[in-house]
């Protein structure tokens, strides 16, 4: 069959990672359209489509309100490529059964392929790749066979002869090694298309998009951070439209980090951008605006402040409240709410201390395509599930883009691709590869808490995640809950568990909960945390193992950090009551500081991503046999180091791999020092299951 020039179809089922497909085939030079789950079978058909891809997504195939597709999709004749739920749709609809897995993977991990079968032509058979998910299949549909493997789970099907595709795992991702060869396999070997489509010049291509909406006369004022997502912005603004008509204002929240503000004021200054600096933070502190009870799943809203373009609109019929202060708040969406919202608010009131006309000025921002998605968007998907509130996509935000008063030129690009452009448009390399921080600063690296969170299944994974730890003894003793461990996990997981028995790591349930991402939904779950004696080394990679295991068996943990300080001997059941005071604002900003000047002194900063730097509301070491004891009034730190390039996926730095030993330790060993911290923590946690903030 002689190949053939086109397009392919990637239907979305509301996965976190649609527009990473999108991007992988078309740096394959073929042309990519990414529609809907439910687009009608009939208009695949009209526009000719070459191949079909299916996305991954939230929803689970059991579920009968799940994302629903046409199953003549699979009849179509065309080659089809299942990715994870769409692979489940797959076997669903050709006649295999999908169940419940007892165990869920979430992370990267090591697969063995078939390299006879086309899709893995030129692998070796051993890949690393990223499987997260909690459904798995029972029987293959006639006619399909396996063609890879996780220990013993079948994580790839193949129906040859239809050229039908089934993947568990995401091809589309970083995490995924060999990814790209196995999209390239796909169009090329099996679908035998022909890469005949040029991408248009990515700057040119927002140049002229910037110059169609805001068109020949109007404004912007860019709301600028100094990081490279809003410089980037900025200067395509200015390139687009000229420096008379961008007016960059950056917003001084007061949750910066330590002599941060100056050091943006310089740098933009030297980049000759005209920033105005606004210090705003009385305002946010104090902030208020109106929530769904619902927050997580808020998708409009208004502002408690002032004559604001919301106002013009029509609100949702959803029951809405009026939250605290932001300075009472302790729920993180109610935060990235707040935070997002009154952003807005100041730059409204900007627009008019500087006499700019509300309908001629456009608000520019650096918003990136994985803020969209992870807030779930309609702009990047219809079926997506939220993961946290990106202060660019607050409610305030959303308003203004329906009223067509929003400018941003990078909703189509991820972190790597910015600093691509940033490169092309003059940008250092040192500039381009700093490491990113949230818009809302430090107030998401805080965890506040006015009680500790204990559900009623805290006391049995509390038990289950000392098993996991100590599975030797409790095979030995025919613990009760060692056949919660047998069935989640494989024959060779148990066979490393009974030999890191021997290490005698220490394993306790936090009474915490964390934001964390599990097959592209968001959870917010408990935090586990790991240690053990202090005489000897910490065995890493045996401790990053135990992490999987436990989220791996505990659904309802998404977070696993190891604690410096030795063994943990007393179980945690309070917290300090954390809000986002100054003390403790000034505290997170201390620990942040003295953290990353060790990296930097030790030129190890650019051998990490990023290490966002959190302050829990945990204080160990507490004797709860104490009858004359204080209430807790420390707090502990949790060390971040991560590293992604598109950070919609990414791992923790291994100590001794990525990271000089020595280096996490003076880290630890520095923050500990600071008055009024507890412990340090060492989050073990890839994405997903965590996200990379803790919030």
């Amino acid at each position: 069959m002689d190949d053939l020039p086109g397009r392919v179809v990637i239907l979305d089922a509301g996965s976190q990672y649609g527009k990473r497909i999108d991007r992988r085939i078309r740096e394959l030079n073929v042309k990519s359209d990414l529609l809907p789950l439910s687009t009608p079978i009939e208009e695949i058909k009209r526009a000719q489509y070459k191949a079909i891809v299916i996305s991954g997504g939230p929803g689970s195939v059991l579920n009968d309100s799940s994302p629903a597709i046409d199953p003549n999709i699979f009849k179509l004749g065309l080659p089809v490529l299942g990715i994870c739920y769409g692979k489940q749709l797959m076997v669903k609809h050709c006649g295999g059964i999908v169940t419940k897995k007892i165990g869920r993977e979430d992370g990267q991990c090591d697969a063995v392929v078939d390299p006879t079968c086309p899709l893995f032509g030129g692998l070796h058979p051993e890949q690393k790749v990223l499987l997260t998910h909690g459904d798995g299949m029972e029987v293959l549909p006639s006619g399909f066979s396996p063609i890879a493997h996780h220990e013993d789970t079948i994580v790839a099907v193949a129906n040859k002869e239809q050229k039908l595709y089934g993947l568990q795992f995401h091809p589309e991702v970083d995490l995924t090694e060999n990814g790209p060869t196995m999209m390239k396999n796909f169009l090329f070997a099996v679908a035998k298309i022909q890469p005949d489509y040029t991408m248009v010049s990515r700057l040119e291509h927002c140049l002229d998009h910037v110059r169609k909406i805001v068109g020949p006369t109007k404004k912007v004022l860019m709301l600028i951070s100094g990081g490279i997502d809003s410089t980037v912005s900025a200067l395509l603004l200015r390139k687009a439209l000229g420096p008379e008509r961008v007016i960059a204002v950056f917003i001084n929240n007061g949750f910066m980090r330590k002599n941060e503000v100056s050091e943006v004021e310089t740098s933009l200054k030297q980049l000759e951008l005209d920033v105005k600096v606004i210090h705003e933070f009385n305002k946010f502190y104090t902030a208020m605006t109106s929530v769904t009870d619902n927050t997580t799943a808020s998708r409009t809203g208004n502002s408690t402040g002032g004559d604001h373009v919301q106002d013009h609109l029509v609100l949702s019929s959803e029951r809405r409240r009026v939250t605290k202060m932001l300075c009472e708040v302790s729920e993180p969406e109610e935060k990235r709410h707040i935070i997002g919202d009154t952003f807005v608010d100041v730059a409204q009131d900007v627009m008019k201390n500087l006499g700019l006309s509300p309908e001629n000025t456009f608000l520019g921002q650096g918003t990136l395509r994985p803020d969209l998605i992870e807030s779930a968007s309609c702009i990047a998907s219809a079926s997506a599930d939220v993961i946290k509130t990106h202060h660019n996509d607050s409610d305030l935000v959303r308003q203004w883009r329906s009223l067509g008063r929003v400018v941003e030129p990078l909703t189509d690009f991820h972190k790597d691709e910015v600093r691509a452009l940033g490169r092309d448009l003059g940008l250092s390399a040192e500039y381009c590869m700093r490491h990113p921080f949230p818009g809302p600063g430090l107030a998401i690296r805080v965890l506040c808490a006015n009680e500790p969170y204990i559900g009623k299944d805290f006391a049995e994974t509390q038990v289950l995640i000392k098993v996991i730890c100590n599975y030797a003894k409790a095979k030995q003793t025919d613990h009760a809950l060692t056949h919660r461990v047998d069935k989640a996990t494989s024959d060779r997981d148990r066979e490393r568990l009974l030999a890191l028995s021997r290490e005698e790591f220490m394993g306790i349930l936090l009474p915490i909960r964390t934001v964390g991402v599990q097959g592209d939904c968001r959870s917010y779950s408990y935090c586990a945390a790991l240690s053990c004696n202090e005489d000897k080394s910490v065995p890493w990679e045996s401790a990053l193992f135990l992490a999987r295991m436990i989220t791996k068996v505990c659904h309802n943990v998404n977070r696993v950090a190891f604690a410096f300080g030795g063994p943990i001997l007393h179980p945690v059941s309070e917290v300090t009551p954390t809000l986002l005071t100054p003390l403790v604002l000034a505290l997170a900003r201390e620990v942040d500081y003295v953290a990353h000047s060790v990296l930097k002194t030790r030129n190890c900063y650019d051998l990490v991503s990023q290490m966002p730097v959190v302050l829990i509301p945990v204080q160990f070491d507490r004797d709860p046999m104490n009858s004359n004891k204080m209430p807790p009034c420390a707090h502990s730190v949790v060390l971040r180091p991560f590293l992604s390039k598109d950070f919609m996926t990414g791992r923790a730095v291994v100590p001794g791999a990525d990271l000089p030993v020595e280096v996490v330790d003076e880290m630890a060993k520095s923050v500990a020092r600071v008055p009024g911290v507890s412990r340090v923590l060492y989050d073990l946690t890839p994405k997903p299951p965590g996200t990379t903030e803790w919030e």
